[in-house]
């Protein structure tokens, strides 16, 4: 089975653009110090993926732990989303109602919404 190229580079999102000198320029998003450039996209892409390749040596080298992706991250803690007054006057009064916390009502209320997306290991 072919990897796709989110996996060669851990998760971490990409960013390929065509810069002012006629380049095209790869980064990581979350760790915009890792680019790379390229005369083509598929080019850049290779030459990031090389420069990502050195980075995790250079980490392990130096007993650094490899910085993980957001996305590879597990839940950590709260995670807080600004809501509308009323919408949080609403679910607060709901959740006294019912006589659950409001993070247990949100978090029943989200479930069935949200699929789960399980990582293919192989």
């Amino acid at each position: 089975m072919k990897k796709n190229n989110h996996d060669d580079f851990d998760g971490f999102m990409i960013n390929v653009f065509y810069d002012e000198d006629g380049d095209y320029l790869a980064h990581l998003v979350e760790l915009p110090n890792v680019s790379a450039f390229g005369p083509t996209p598929a080019e850049a892409l290779s030459e990031l993926k090389t420069a990502w390749e050195l980075m995790k040596e250079c980490y392990q080298k130096d007993g650094e732990p490899i910085p993980k992706a957001s996305s590879r991250q597990g839940y950590s803690g709260p995670y807080n989303v600004p809501v509308d007054e009323n919408i949080y006057h609403a679910l607060t009064d709901e959740a006294a109602k019912t006589g659950i916390s409001l993070f247990a009502l949100v978090a029943q209320k989200l479930k069935p919404s949200i699929p789960i997306i399980k990582e293919d290991t192989n």
